[in-house]
């Protein structure tokens, strides 16, 4: 039957009780990292102080969860949460304590673990009055539990509720401290980036400007030296001469594309948006992509996709990027072979990306990311400004330029670009 309270004075043996719960208590020392330790030390010395067979501190939740037993459970321990979970839901429900002599014989509230009879149940209740769990105590006989033995519980109780209130407010503490800790390193990581987007913007606006001036200078006297050159071949000159006039021009010409490359990536860009279909646009530069000079006896072959594929674009620069790219593609790929363009959409983005694909031999991984750095070149003609520009202007639309080369599929440049936002 369920135990009722009675009020009577203390015994010596139950004053000699009281006496060893309080230096049991006082004993305890609750640290975060001694969690578990400190409330199986509390299993232990209710038990040992009633005279307990088992004792076991249970977290409720969707299930209770047992967090500290005066016994090692093992593969049994398993088996708890069904043989007591309705006595130990009486304990969360009501808030109370629950005293049964003798649980096997009285079914209103639930069976006992096998073997067991008498229990006692006491909740744990925070400062804030929430009930978190409970102390659940069994006795293999039959037993009244004295108001002075649940006021011991109790006192018990008390300390493994504080414990596990300090306990979850420090985890929540960790986790909060985790998502802060998070929060500020994507925010300094962001205005690291942003950071240094305006010292390079600040940089290549000085550059420009500076740019601007010495090419100026350098311009005037090499027209002039051009135009000199140029008078020579009027002349009747020997076949060395001739050779050598040749390859002054050519550097001179050299000499003049690299001039307008450094003026054109080291100055400010400015976009003249518009929306452009890339199956069609692209559709309709094709034939003039394959007809310059590096596709002779080469081919070239577009692939559209199936969906829309509109984008806001500057028109004019999106034509020099392909025709770079391309350019640089055909100088790969050997005669007969063909440069292919495929335009893809990117699933669950709002993502198109234009894949610019030769056949030719692969490119080293540790030169890969030098490509796009400004004045790196594999070409013994080449400025190392082409892909650099590309880049840059690739993502002034706000997208991505990468280049992905193996044994296999030779080397691809994907061009990433927004769509429309009524796509």
């Amino acid at each position: 039957m369920t135990q009722t309270h009675s009020t009577s004075s203390l015994s010596s043996r139950d004053w000699q009780r009281e006496r060893r719960a309080l230096a049991i208590l006082s004993a305890l020392s609750y640290r975060t990292d001694k969690f578990n330790y400190y409330l199986r030390e509390i299993t232990l010395g209710i038990s040992d102080l009633l005279q307990l067979d088992w004792s076991v501190v249970t977290l409720c939740g969707n299930d209770y969860k047992i967090l500290a037993s005066n016994i090692e459970l093992g593969d049994a321990g398993k088996q708890v949460y069904s043989l007591h979970g309705s006595l130990t839901g009486t304990v969360v429900e009501t808030g109370k304590v629950l005293a049964i002599a003798d649980a096997t014989s009285c079914s209103q509230y639930g069976s006992p673990p096998p073997g067991y009879q008498a229990y006692l149940g006491v909740p744990l209740r925070t400062p804030q009055g929430k009930v978190v769990g409970t102390i659940c105590c069994f006795q293999k006989q039959s037993r009244q539990f004295t108001s002075d033995e649940i006021d011991i519980a109790e006192l018990f109780a008390e300390r493994a509720a504080t414990a596990i209130d300090n306990y979850q407010l420090y985890q929540q503490q960790l986790e909060f401290n985790h998502i802060l800790e998070a929060e500020v390193q994507k925010r300094t990581e962001e205005l690291q980036a942003a950071q240094a987007k305006l010292v390079e913007k600040e940089r290549l606006a000085a550059i420009g400007e500076f740019s601007a001036c010495i090419i100026h200078e350098i311009r005037n006297p090499l027209t002039t030296i051009k135009m000199g050159l140029n008078s020579f071949k009027k002349l009747d000159l020997s076949p060395l001469a001739k050779e050598r006039l040749s390859l002054a021009l050519e550097e001179s010409e050299r000499l003049e594309r690299l001039l307008k490359e450094i003026l054109l990536y080291a100055k400010p860009q400015t976009l003249k948006l518009e929306e452009i279909e890339l199956n069609n646009w692209i559709c309709q530069i094709v034939r003039s992509l394959g007809s310059m000079p590096e596709a002779t006896d080469k081919f070239i072959k577009f692939c559209p996709t199936t969906n829309i594929t509109t984008v806001q674009a500057d028109k004019d620069k999106l034509q020099q990027i392909l025709i770079n790219i391309v350019r640089n593609a055909f100088e790969a790929t050997s005669v007969g072979n063909t440069v292919r363009l495929l335009v893809k959409n990117i699933v669950g983005q709002k993502q198109i990306c234009i894949h610019i694909n030769n056949s030719g031999e692969p490119i080293p991984p540790e030169i890969l990311p030098q490509l796009i750095q400004p004045f790196f070149s594999t070409k013994t003609s080449g400025t190392g400004l082409g892909l650099a520009i590309c880049k840059r202007i690739v993502e002034l639309h706000g997208g991505e330029l990468e280049i992905q080369s193996n044994l296999t599929e030779g080397t691809t440049v994907v061009v990433q670009l927004p769509m429309c936002d009524q796509q």
